[in-house]
């Protein structure tokens, strides 16, 4: 596997949906602002994602791709790998089916939960009715999971890392019907709108992913459930990895009951802060994650473990490279950035200065986000999947002591912080155990990079603090003053630690050149070079 390319793929096409993305959140902010109908859209349309990068994003996944590839060893007509996924789908479906019911039901009990027990002001049949119209998004697109960890163990990441578009470009469609109805007037209308779209995506995201998944020669018929014994040996490997998952899940479903108790606009705030947060956390944790995992578990079945230390030293470097620079910019010019795209309309400047402050906390964790997603294919590649659980489990109650602490002082910027903190202890964790363990060490030619990556972010920052505040003028003017400002100021930047990560030795010129030749990175990723 080409790392570079692969990585290059997914994180392309990832960049596509979060600028996606962008626009959409650019449009929330304008036309819904931070309001009582914008907080209960937020709670509503974060519901079923924590519960979709609970089924979607971690367990399921980190569970099917090593019993999956090892099904496409087993025979060259691919009849083992078409039965174990048919057996799944028969068991996951109903599954589904019967969880998605279930939340249902109990939704009204669980937004009273987090509405302060019913005194937030969030818990009335408003929010109740956006939640349930939006909730079926979670079963489409947990099956849509199955299709997609088919197509990334074929190492055929484009079409699965293009689907997330799809729900941006719903979304920005339901905007822009209800802008054209109401002119933004009735944003209860645009609320209604923009939850039809949400579950609109996640039938459009499944049939996009059966269409490829069928074309790679497998097929999908629905049978009775049966619980094989490979059926029996993936839910032995996933219920921890749901934990696992799930106590990340409890860490954000606690964050809601956070926000709950904070005044009008803190969904708003942390979901507009969290998007900018997201994007290189998505670009490149995500799709670095996603990229090595199959890799890593051919590494580790051929028992190649020094294969296995370049492989994921290669994705630390690749990942702290652009995460560090990233981190620092977005805390130094989170100001400026906020305001360009989000104030206007009903989103006032007061809304995006508590923005930028959340954002500022956010990033602190941004390079332990990054690393976790990096670390952890080293456990599920091992078919270990309960370590990341205990990982989790105690930066849990970190996350809980420090929101406990820092909420009543500093609100909403607290919690972001404390999210943070409780971040690097779990990387600081999960390290530990690899390092422990035998399976992955950091080496000092790879640590004096990253010294050398922060050295030339700390100079692109010292830059960012002279030079943000002479557009101070500009990031609220016209369309063309907001884009040329940032434009400039991102330029600056980006060309600052380019020539001194250059300078510095920062980037492995060796290494970058070796892997934008094609045959050559063929080899590197084979060798782990």
């Amino acid at each position: 596997m080409n790392l570079l390319k692969s990585t290059g793929t997914i994180a392309g096409l990832t960049m596509v949906s979060r600028i996606f993305g962008f626009v959409r959140d650019i449009m929330l902010a304008r036309i819904l602002g931070a309001g009582a109908a914008a907080d209960a859209w937020q709670l509503a349309f974060q519901l079923p994602n924590i519960f979709r990068r609970l089924f979607a994003e971690g367990a399921f996944s980190a569970a099917f791709v090593p019993l999956f590839n090892r099904k496409m060893e087993e025979d060259a007509d691919r009849t083992a790998a078409q039965n174990f996924v048919v057996d799944v789908l028969s068991v996951f479906v109903p599954v589904l089916l019967v969880f998605t019911a279930v939340m249902m039901l109990v939704m009204p009990g669980l937004i009273w939960l987090i509405d302060d027990f019913g005194q937030g002001g969030r818990s009335g049949s408003f929010s109740l009715s956006l939640a349930r119209i939006t909730f079926p998004y979670l079963g489409l697109i947990s099956i849509t999971t199955l299709f997609a960890a088919i197509l990334n163990s074929l190492s055929k990441f484009a079409a699965a890392a293009a689907a997330p578009i799809m729900l941006n470009i719903c979304m920005i469609t339901a905007l822009l019907a209800a802008y054209l109805l109401n002119d933004g007037s009735d944003p209860r209308q645009t609320a209604y709108f923009l939850a039809i779209a949400v579950a609109s995506a996640g039938l459009i995201q499944m049939l996009w992913l059966y269409y490829w998944a069928r074309k790679t020669g497998f097929r999908f018929p629905i049978k009775m459930p049966r619980l094989t014994a490979d059926v029996k040996e993936l839910g032995i490997l996933i219920l921890p990895a749901v934990f696992g998952a799930g106590i990340y899940q409890v860490s954000r479903f606690i964050d809601l009951f956070f926000l709950g108790r904070l005044p009008e606009g803190s969904f708003v705030y942390l979901a507009m802060a969290d998007r900018l947060n997201q994007l290189p956390l998505g670009i490149i944790g995500i799709a670095l994650g996603t990229a090595i995992l199959p890799a890593l578990s051919r590494f580790i079945a051929k028992d190649d473990q020094a294969g296995a230390q370049r492989l994921q030293s290669n994705a630390i470097e690749l990942a702290m490279l652009l995460t560090i620079p990233a981190a620092i910019a977005l805390f130094f010019a989170a100001g400026p950035l906020v305001t360009s795209f989000y104030v206007g309309g009903n989103f006032l400047a007061s809304d995006g200065q508590t923005t930028a402050n959340v954002v500022a906390a956010l990033v602190v964790g941004l390079p332990a986000y990054v690393l976790v997603k990096v670390l952890i294919p080293g456990f599920f590649a091992r078919k270990d999947t309960k370590t990341p659980v205990y990982t989790a489990a105690i930066s849990l109650i970190i996350n809980i002591g420090l929101n406990l602490l820092l909420i009543p002082i500093y609100g909403i910027i607290g919690l972001a912080f404390a999210g943070a903190v409780a971040a690097w202890c779990n990387c600081a964790m999960l390290y530990y155990m690899l390092h422990s363990r035998g399976h992955y060490h950091l080496e000092w030619s790879l640590l004096l990079r990253i010294g050398r990556i922060t050295l030339s972010a700390a100079g692109m920052a010292a830059v960012l603090v002279y030079a943000a505040p002479i557009g101070d003028s500009l990031y609220d003017g016209t369309i063309w003053e907001r884009v040329g400002s940032i434009t400039a100021l991102v330029s600056v930047g980006g060309l600052v630690y380019a020539a001194l990560a250059w300078l510095t030795g920062a980037i492995d010129r060796d290494k970058i050149s070796m892997l934008t030749k094609k045959k050559a990175a063929e080899e590197a990723a084979n060798e782990g070079s």
